[in-house]
This record gives structure tokens, sequence and C-alpha cells, in this order.
């Protein structure tokens, strides 16, 4: 079991990293070279939350698992999760610009910003990374540190400041988790790695362009599934 933070740290680093050799090679690193790197990293992501998602063990859980989704994609789709972040992304800029007025700093500091602290595997990751479990974040790691390498060469260095969210908001996540593991059941966590696994799968089926799921808009499942197992033991349900 690693400190809690570990997955963070790592995670912050990268992007620092990504966003250095994105601003010294990135520019000559063929397209071809970066599609296939980040193929590369969506079949992992794949591999990773069909893992996941097989911790369930009987059919009554995947029928809670089931239940959460359905659930969760008529309330995110209601509420439109995935345009929301969108909506805050333009506002954030335009907040941003602002201040320092329009320039490339401002603009890859947003776009990078809220594509590495939104998602189920900066949620979930920061869970387990609170309970000494980095190994979700330290696949977002990789994931991110090639992102940013591919956005600096294409947006410029302002990608590097989007390291600082990165930094508050997965170690806020991480140490509020760790101040709540005492209530955390194992079921509870087992639970949420299950329903996680499967939106992860989705990333990694959008990562390798074999789908375009509004992944976002199932984010309200995390909860749901929680609620779900927590709140009705008499489906005696154990993960």
């Amino acid at each position: 079991m690693a400190p809690p933070g570990t997955g963070t740290l790592v995670n912050t680093l990268a992007i620092l990293a990504g966003s250095g050799l994105g601003w010294g090679v990135g520019s000559r690193l063929p397209q071809r070279m970066s599609q296939t790197l980040l193929q590369a990293m969506g079949s992992l992501v794949l591999v990773l939350g069909i893992q996941m998602a097989l911790t369930l063990g009987s059919a009554a859980q995947a029928v809670t698992v089931l239940v959460a989704l359905m659930s969760g994609a008529v309330l995110g789709e209601w509420i439109d999760i995935e345009a929301a972040f969108e909506r805050i992304g333009q506002a954030l800029e335009k907040q941003v610009s602002r201040w320092l007025g329009p320039n490339p700093i401002t603009h890859a500091f947003v776009t990078t910003s809220i594509l590495f602290v939104v998602g189920p595997m900066t949620l979930l990751g920061s869970i387990q990374d609170g309970l000494g479990d980095p190994s979700l974040l330290l696949v977002k790691a990789a994931l991110d540190g090639i992102a940013t390498l591919a956005f600096t060469a294409s947006l410029g260095w302002g990608t590097l400041f989007s390291a600082v969210p990165v930094l508050l908001v997965q170690g806020g996540v991480a140490l509020l988790a760790r101040q709540l593991q005492p209530l955390l059941r194992p079921d509870l966590i087992a639970a949420l790695e299950a329903t996680g696994g499967i939106l992860i799968l989705g990333i990694g089926l959008n990562l390798l362009g074999l789908a375009r799921l509004r992944v976002a808009n199932l984010l309200p499942a995390l909860v749901i599934v929680e609620l779900l197992v927590g709140f009705f033991p008499v489906w005696d349900l154990h993960f």
C-alpha cells in the first residue's frame, strides 16, 4: 500500500514533464506517433476498465450496477453534465481572458485543466489514491503526460499551469477519502470500483475512436450505486 497522495503527486509531475517535453520536442514528434501512443494508452485503459468491472461476483450485483448506470444516465442526460462542463470551460476561458487578455497561455491552461480534472478517472482514482491505491491515477498520469506533450506542441506552454488544479482537486478528494475511510465499507468500495470500471471502459473506447460516449453524463451512477448498496441492506448485496 502506497502513501496516500502518491498517485496525485505522480500525475502532477507527469503533466510538468509532458509540458517540458512538448515545449522541447513536441513540435518535431510525428502526428502518427502521437496517435499511436494515445491508442496504446487507450488499449490499457480499456483493459483496466474491464478488469475493474469484472469484480462483479453475482447477478444481483450486476443488476445493482445496471440500475445505477441507467438511473445515472437518465439523471446525467437530463442535467446534461457534459454540456455543463463545456459551458463552465467556456466561461472560465472568457473570465481568464478578461483578466489576462486573450492569449495562447489562457487557452492552453483552460483546455487542459478541464480535460485533466473532469471525469471518472479523476474522481475514482483520487478516492483510491486516498485509500492507498494509486494504480488508477498512475495510468491517468501516463495519459495526461502524453496528452500534455501533444497539447503543448500545438497550444503552447500554458499547459504547464494545468498541474495546479490537478494537484488541488485530486489532492483534495484523496484527503477527503482518507478522512472518510472508516465509513467506507468494503462492499461500498467494491461497488464504486465496479461501476467506475464501466465508465473507464467507455473512456478507453473513446480514446481508441471506437465510439463517442458521453461518459461524463454517467457520473451520477457513482453516487447512485453507493446509495443502493448503502441504504438497502435488505437486498443482501455483498460486493
